[in-house]
């Protein structure tokens, strides 16, 4: 197969896969063969669209191959002719007019993957795996685990679901708000996973995060006077509001402090501004407060309306970010304050912060903690120190342009006396 028609199936693949996924477990209600069948069939194209070219509509020629091999399936275990009965009541019920709460294949196999009968872990592992198409690699990164971890939970789940005999379905509207922190978690991964992404050359994958904020939206049709819906699109819109800005003509990761913010999308930001204030509404009329999707945006939107870095009101984004380690404790959101420390009140009183969660091994093997604690030691002009750092998280990153973007960083540094 020449690059090319690979570099087409792949793109295939990533913006139809989980439709493809979700159209086949909905027709099979197997959601473990809808996804192997799936896969059997870009298998077949690999094999068949390099002779015959690639198809006009290639999402359905991969439809309809997984969907033969579901049924090649069925054959092989002798329930044919309950399998085409199950279809035909399908079908039959696809004719009729009736209201149905979730009008959303992909959105149904989100429900279905955030079953309650699954842990939380098996839940986000294998949503992310079907949903968003990630490979077990890059949800392990994304997860802070290990591959054969994440391998074996979404093993556990498609058998836990099978065993449960779990229908691909809409769920009753009261079960909804069961499953919705799942749901809403596996959204939001989703769309990190689009604003930067764990591997690969790109360093952000719009088709992701658009993705997620589609499914946001659903959510927030679905549960309309639910806060933490609302205040998850909010975040996103505003994430999403600076991706423009966020990379340069060759795809390299430009900073927040070198962006320009004129490329930023000010509509999308104002409906973020006006979701935000939806889900603040929300909460209040529930007597409680903002949840931790609703602070997060409350964040983004001090940047968001800042004209410049300087202009930030960092004091601001370090209270909300305490807030947040209160209401939903993560050393993810311990790292960020220490960043908005560094920016309102100086590096030295961050770096504490920073060597507290080194010290924990809470983000061992990330990236995250190195790349940090070297931008401060630059800062205090440690630079030996800043550059160790910083060439450490490069070795530890999995993307490619945040690597090339840490190692310029520790190929920039020079000391003091330089």
């Amino acid at each position: 197969m020449s690059d090319d028609t690979r570099r087409r199936l792949e793109a295939v693949w990533r913006i139809e896969g989980p439709r493809i996924t979700a159209s086949v477990a909905k027709m099979t209600g197997d959601l473990g063969l809808a996804e192997d069948v799936t896969q059997e069939a870009v298998l077949e194209a690999l094999a068949a669209w390099p002779g015959s070219g690639i198809p006009d509509n290639p999402g359905a020629w991969l439809t309809a191959v997984a969907k033969r091999r579901a049924i090649d399936a069925w054959r092989r275990r002798e329930r044919l002719d309950e399998r085409y009965a199950a279809i035909a009541r399908t079908l039959d019920e696809a004719s009729d007019d009736a209201w149905q709460p979730i009008d959303d294949d992909v959105l149904r196999l989100v429900f279905t993957a955030c079953h309650p009968t699954l842990s939380r872990e098996s839940q986000v592992a294998l949503t992310l795996r079907v949903v968003a198409g990630l490979s077990t690699e890059e949800i392990a990164r994304m997860l802070l685990t290990s591959v054969p971890t994440v391998q074996a939970r979404i093993t556990r789940a498609k058998k836990a679901l099978a065993a449960a005999r779990v229908p691909f379905e809409t769920p009753d509207p009261s079960e909804w708000r069961a499953r919705l922190g799942a749901v809403l978690g596996v959204v939001y991964l989703v769309f990190t996973e689009g604003y930067a992404a764990t591997a690969g050359d790109r360093w952000v994958r719009p088709d992701l995060a658009d993705e997620a904020i589609r499914l946001g939206r659903v959510v927030v049709g679905l549960l309309p006077r639910e806060p933490e819906p609302l205040g998850l699109l909010a975040l996103m819109e505003f994430q999403r509001s600076r991706f423009a800005a966020r990379v340069d003509g060759s795809g390299m990761p430009v900073l927040l402090a070198d962006q320009d913010r004129s490329r930023w999308d000010r509509g999308q930001i104002r409906r973020a501004v006006g979701l935000l204030a939806r889900a603040d509404a929300a909460a209040a009329a529930r007597g409680t407060g903002r949840g931790p999707y609703a602070l997060q945006a409350a964040i983004a939107q001090c940047h968001a309306v800042a004209a410049s870095v300087a202009e930030t009101d960092w004091a601001r984004i370090v209270t909300l970010y305490e807030v947040l380690g209160r209401v939903a404790p993560n050393p993810v959101v311990e790292l960020n304050r220490a960043v908005a420390v560094s920016m309102a009140q100086g590096p030295a009183e961050a770096l504490p912060i920073v060597d507290a969660l080194e010290e924990s091994g809470a983000l061992r093997g990330s990236h995250l903690v190195p790349s940090v604690r070297g931008e401060l030691l630059a800062q205090l002009g440690r630079v030996d120190e800043a550059r160790a750092e910083l060439l450490t998280a490069a070795a530890l990153c999995a993307n490619a342009a945040q690597q090339r973007v840490l190692r310029g960083k520790a190929a920039a540094l020079r000391a003091p006396d330089g």
